[in-house]
């Protein structure tokens, strides 16, 4: 994939180094059973807010914000600028996410983040957390590579389009008022499979918005498609689990919704019912 000449915003804020933060009150527990809610069973890491706050909520913590010096970091900055300027494009009023690199752990609004959760969007704070460890397990998935890491970043900032168009507030709502586990699960796939189409949108307009700087080179979009197709449920649980208990999408339904937004780059085709 081609990036290196793309234009960096130096939005960055990494905490890389500064250590894993620490729960106030004892609560660290409980905020990472919300995010584990988040990950595995869809519920809005937004929910788990309330309980953090109940128990003295999550230490913050400020990194340096900017554009990292090591090369893995200045991915992150123009990937990140890259789909903000295609959603800037896109949407009017867009206003671009925070972007914060971790390790292990950290503090956010929507309680206490871990690596172990994988790259998370918290709707409470308008940021995408990465620890960029995630890499090598894509890798270890079946996945990797430039764009696919380029391809959950969008991914995530898809959640913040979410947020700002209100389709996160309507699932919570359906979630809110689904009548069993599975028809709450379904709203959160929907969700999800948006995203990866609002991904999907982003590909085919970077290298638009860029001149050229950052776009898809031969073999890429197979890259994307192989990762999508490693990171769904069905294949996260080796096929054990009920389609009812799906979060995000299964191998098949994640790489046609990713497919679809790179074809039409157009976000009025990524209705998912979301």
């Amino acid at each position: 994939m081609r990036w290196q000449g793309g234009r960096r915003g130096g939005g960055i804020e990494d905490r890389r180094g500064m250590g894993g933060g620490a729960m106030a009150g004892g609560g660290i527990g409980v905020a990472i059973l919300g995010l584990i809610g988040y990950f595995v069973f869809g519920i809005d890491p937004q929910t788990t807010t309330q309980v953090a706050s109940s128990l003295g909520g999550a230490t913050q913590q400020q990194g340096e914000v900017g554009t990292p010096e090591d090369q893995a970091g200045q991915f992150v900055d123009v990937i990140g600028t890259n789909v903000s300027d295609v959603w800037t494009q896109a949407m009017p009023g867009y206003r671009a996410p925070n972007i914060v690199l971790y390790e292990q752990g950290t503090g956010t609004q929507c309680g206490y983040g871990q690596a172990a959760m994988g790259p998370f969007y918290c709707p409470a704070d308008q940021t995408v957390y990465l620890d960029l460890g995630f890499w090598r397990q894509l890798q270890e998935l079946g996945g990797g590579g430039d764009f696919a890491q380029a391809y959950v970043i969008a991914h995530e900032i898809g959640h913040h389009v979410q947020t700002l168009n209100g389709a996160s507030g309507r699932t919570r709502q359906a979630q809110q008022n689904a009548s069993s586990q599975g028809e709450a699960n379904a709203a959160s796939v929907a969700l999800e499979l948006q995203a990866d189409c609002y991904a999907g949108v982003w590909a085919a307009n970077a290298a638009a918005v860029s001149g050229g700087q950052v776009a898809l080179e031969s073999g890429d979009l197979e890259e994307g498609m192989n990762t999508a197709a490693a990171i769904g449920d069905d294949a996260l649980t080796g096929g054990r689990a009920s389609p009812e208990s799906f979060t995000h999408g299964t191998s098949d339904q994640r790489v046609a919704w990713l497919r679809r937004g790179y074809q039409s780059g157009d976000p009025a085709a990524c209705a998912t019912g979301a």
